[in-house]
């Protein structure tokens, strides 16, 4: 096959360490496989601008993308190169190149413009590990102070981190098959609160200090995770002597430190660890702080490919999407979240079904909607009585979860024939539109930090008079779950119905932040209620009973239809009846004309008898009149 040398050339700014690179449809181009992209140089005259000449299929129609990232070549020969994604190209048509010549030059422009649209969306986990430490007042003050002397006081805290170092031989570095070259280490800060975020940012000099409305969150990023020392300093903010004679900030009165290795010791990537803040000039303890923390890792064996994203994608429509409620909803013959409920809610119009998915004690994914599940026992010797249990679903095995009666639950594995249902319902989720959702707001992070293909939406209580609120800041009103949303680089929020319809602006408000608007609860199935957020431009709809929706729709529509073959029939009749009236009229012209033409005659016959009258009268009287103009007159 003839080949044609394209240069590609295209700008943008990049850190220390970080390359530019091409990947795309055709082998030369990696076949959307990160890595085994192509990385482009920078040009020596312009460091923003970076060229490859890279040789691809003539004739043919290649697309790509270009992406940003760090390339981490293994130091043993022939080792597998690690790739981690910082930024990329996202456009629902990426960039196309059909070469026909033996050379062609291709300008890209600016990274991340493509048709005049910018579209970038940041990277996600592909070979590092991300360390999340957070301080929040979800439950209570994260630090508690014992001494006295700074009881009252106000702290900043600044987060600091080094790498452990550990002594290797130079034969074991040689030996080991997989050793690749150290990612520095990246630290930044989060801030959350309803009045708006502050995401992925330097921390000033001294930290900040913490609020009780505010979600304060640090986040690691490491190819050695395992192998970190975390210190918290902390700062008196009104002090302005040094605590410690010839200390850089005159303001440091304790640390706190924590190893990483802690996460692996306990076995959790999820957790709060509680670490006493030493005094800097003794060993005296001044109070304690808890750490929130969350280790997010990528998943083992998956090659998310980069042909395309719909992590920030969605199209706008003219009407919200209908959304069927645990497939038809819990209002319908058809039970809900079972197959039949699905299948009756993609016959009745629903756009989508939602549906929740837990795991069982064995790790098998069910559908189920409830956190816990009702088991009777009988009672020895007593045959009629019964004891009730709840029990979390998460701590039965399936097959005891499938040993329950009927009328006490009724579970479905995620897995089904192919027979009898939809085209686009099968095992895998092949080309079908997927959107996740979870009230848990560390579950959406790790979805969106897992994966580069499916949007997220953030499920959100808000301010609620039906249900308890929730113990985490970031769940606890709609516009701090926007916040996260925004934060996070989620698609967006699914609200609850009930604080909506008290706040109908919340919708236009954060679809002006860029964030799409699902709507939850028992108050959409009130039609006036859909109603009214329909009219506020609500992205989607979640409820029960779509098949009756259905039905009303039908009914409105067979109505609409008579009327307008009604309106129809009144259109021809009153067209009929003004082609008559445009007939009257032209004949009523042409009358009017003929009659015109007569009245003009008789006028000149009445003039002319008139003058013949004074003429004859002038005669009888024996005068001599002037002759008559009539050449008809015979006098």
């Amino acid at each position: 096959m003839e080949t044609t040398q394209v240069t590609l050339a295209v700008r943008g700014d990049t850190s220390p360490g970080e390359v530019i690179a091409v990947v795309g449809s055709c082998e030369a181009l990696g076949a959307w496989c990160y890595q085994r992209a192509v990385t482009l140089q920078p040009a020596e005259h312009n460091g923003t601008l970076w060229k490859r000449i890279i040789s691809v299929p003539r004739g043919a129609v290649s697309t790509y993308r270009y992406f940003k990232g760090h390339f981490l070549e293994s130091k043993s020969a022939g080792g597998p190169c690690q790739v981690i994604v910082t930024k990329w190209e996202t456009h629902q048509q990426p960039r196309l190149m059909s070469p026909t010549e033996s050379h062609l030059d291709i300008d890209n422009g600016q990274f991340g413009f493509h048709n005049g649209l910018e579209c970038v969306d940041s990277g996600w986990l592909t070979c590092q590990t991300e360390i999340r430490l957070r301080l929040h007042y979800s439950k209570t003050s994260p630090v508690s102070i014992t001494k006295k002397k700074y009881k009252k006081s106000r702290f900043r805290i600044k987060l600091t981190l080094e790498g452990v170092e550990e002594e290797e031989d130079d034969e074991e570095q040689e030996q080991s098959a997989v050793a690749w070259h150290k990612m520095t280490t990246t630290l930044e800060t989060s801030m959350i609160s309803g009045d708006g975020y502050k995401s992925r940012h330097s921390q000033p000099e001294c930290g900040y200090a913490l609020e009780a409305s505010q979600w304060t969150e640090y986040v690691i990023h490491s190819m050695d995770p395992d192998n970190l020392e975390l210190t918290f300093d902390f700062f008196e903010e009104d002090m302005g002597e040094h605590v410690v004679p010839g200390d850089a900030h005159p303001g440091t009165v304790g640390t706190a430190c924590l190893l990483s290795s802690f996460f692996v010791e306990s076995g959790k990537d999820t957790g709060v660890v509680t670490l006493p803040i030493m005094k800097r000039n003794s060993r005296q303890t001044l109070g304690k702080v808890r750490v929130d923390y969350l280790v997010i890792r990528p998943i083992e064996g998956l090659q998310c490919d980069m042909s395309s994203s719909f992590t920030k994608y969605w199209r706008k429509r003219s009407a919200p999407l209908d959304v069927g409620h645990r497939g038809a909803g819990s209002t319908h013959a058809a039970k809900e979240n079972t197959i039949a409920s699905f299948k009756s809610a993609a016959n009745h119009g629903a756009a989508y079904v939602e549906f929740d998915v837990h795991l069982s004690k064995d790790c098998v994914p069910i559908v189920y909607h409830d956190l816990t599940c009702c088991i009777s026992t009988k009672k020895k010797g007593d045959k009629l009585s019964l004891d009730l249990f709840e029990v979390p679903v998460k701590d039965l095995t399936y097959d005891q979860l499938q040993q329950l009666k009927e009328h006490f639950v009724l579970l479905t594995i995620l897995s089904w024939s192919y027979s009898n249902n939809p085209y686009h319902i099968g095992w895998l989720a092949g080309k079908r539109r997927i959107v996740f959702s979870c009230f848990d707001p560390d579950v959406c992070t790790m979805v969106r930090q897992k994966q580069n293909k499916y949007p997220i939406l953030f499920l959100t209580q808000g301010i609620s008079e039906i249900y308890p609120e929730l113990m985490d800041i970031r769940c606890r009103t709609t516009q701090i779950a926007m916040s996260f949303a925004q934060s996070e680089n989620l698609l967006g929020i699914s609200a609850h119905t009930e604080e909506l319809l008290q706040n109908l602006e919340h919708i236009r408000e954060a679809q002006s932040k860029g964030l799409v608007v699902f709507c939850w609860g028992d108050l959409n199935n009130d039609h006036d209620n859909r109603t009214k957020l329909r009219e506020q431009g609500i992205d989607g709809l979640i409820y029960d009973r779509l098949k009756s929706t259905c039905a009303s729709l039908k009914s409105t529509c067979a109505s609409l239809k008579s009327t307008c073959a009604s309106l129809k029939s009144n259109c021809a009749s009153l067209k009929s009846t003004c082609a008559s009236l445009k007939s009257t009229c032209a004949s009523l012209k042409s009358t009017c004309a003929s009659l015109e033409s007569t009245c003009a005659s008789l006028e000149s016959t009445c003039a002319s008898l008139e003058s013949l009258l004074f003429y004859s009268k002038a005669r009888l009287n024996g005068e001599d009149p002037p002759p008559l103009s009539c050449p008809m007159c015979c006098f």
